[in-house]
């Protein structure tokens, strides 16, 4: 089933999914790809704060640096020598 993005950058979702889902006008969602470009929609979680769904979205994404020991990585930020 293929839908057309109007100028604004809207996609309309059709009813019958809008309806298996409970999906309704002013729902909030998230977008999200994954590492082969497909495009996910997910309903954003009321229950979640800005923060908690900031997270959420962002774990996992960066690398760690495990090359150093935590005290190390304590002493290079407190600027010891």
């Amino acid at each position: 089933m293929g839908m057309l993005m109007n100028t604004k950058g809207q996609v309309t979702v059709p009813a019958e999914i809008r309806a298996e889902f409970g999906w309704q006008a002013g729902d909030e969602f998230e977008f999200y790809t994954d590492e082969n470009g497909k495009v996910y929609l997910k309903p954003v979680d009321d229950d979640l704060t800005k923060g908690e769904r900031f997270v959420r979205r962002i774990y996992g994404k960066g690398t760690a640096n495990m090359d150093k020991t935590t005290d190390e990585l304590m002493a290079m930020l407190r600027g010891d020598d």
